[in-house]
């Protein structure tokens, strides 16, 4: 099952925007991804940027894209998780614009 990483602006926003990040998991999940999604990773917000980072980074090495909800540029976080993907030549695309059923 193909692995994509969900990357997006919670740092600021209402509930985390933890939401969105759940909501679009959802869609994905429906499609046949197998999502990693932060907001599942980091549910107590008690550890600071830091130390969410230092859990989610991990994790984003274990997938082969990213998908970036809105806003992800305004995010400090996702755009280094995108400089990242970036560097090791892995596929980052608007999540929005996947809907296409993953590959088996």
């Amino acid at each position: 099952m193909t692995r994509i990483y969900l990357a997006g602006p919670m740092t600021g926003l209402p509930n985390l925007n933890f939401p969105a990040f759940r909501a679009e998991a959802l869609r994905l999940r429906s499609l046949g991804f197998h999502v990693v999604n932060p907001a599942e990773i980091n549910m107590g917000t008690t550890m600071g940027w830091v130390g969410c980072m230092k859990k989610d980074i991990p994790e984003l090495l274990t997938c082969t894209s990213v998908a970036l909800l809105d806003g992800w540029e305004n995010s400090q976080g996702a755009t280094l998780e995108v400089h990242i993907a970036r560097k090791l030549g892995m596929a980052v695309l608007r999540s929005a614009l996947i809907t296409r059923k993953a590959k088996a």
